[in-house]
């Protein structure tokens, strides 16, 4: 598995650790972006998940010391997706706790229920690589083309 990220005249920088998300950081004016592909919303919105902890915190070695179970409404996929990461970017920000495993439990057009396994946040052993504010709305894209279902999500830096 590859991902590839690109920033700053859209360099192309390979990131080839098979562990890390699959996912596009998309240059954008004082904010940065993300595109994920997969093959199914679980996937997508597993990935989703995975690329903004790794965005933040680049590789977590530590496992999850234990679990959280998240329950979310929304509008739409594209509504569902913001509060998702919204909900991942609070736990870290507002409870010093790093998603290090998700598992989608169930997902629809407008509910996701998840458990999340966290560890809490140690500037000893974690290094904070890039500081996202928020996940906005701005181009928010959540679709299915071809087969593939694709995410377009940027963050206030």
């Amino acid at each position: 598995m590859q991902s590839k990220f690109f920033m700053k005249k859209q360099s192309i920088i390979p990131i080839t650790d098979p562990d890390s998300p699959d996912y596009l950081l998309l240059d954008h004016t004082a904010d940065m972006g993300m595109e994920i592909t997969a093959p199914d919303p679980v996937d997508l919105f597993t990935k989703a998940g995975r690329a903004l902890v790794h965005i933040m915190l680049g590789d977590i070695l530590s496992k999850g010391q234990e679990t959280m179970n998240i329950s979310l409404t929304g509008e739409d996929l594209s509504d569902l997706m913001v509060r998702w990461l919204t909900e991942i970017l609070y736990l870290f920000a507002g409870e010093y706790l790093i998603t290090t495993d998700i598992n989608i439990d169930n997902l629809s057009s407008a509910t996701l229920n998840a458990s999340l396994a966290v560890t809490p946040f140690d500037p000893s052993r974690h290094e904070v690589l890039r500081e996202i504010k928020a996940v906005t709305y701005h181009q928010i894209e959540v679709t299915r083309q071809c087969g593939i279902w694709k995410a377009r999500v940027i963050f206030d830096l």
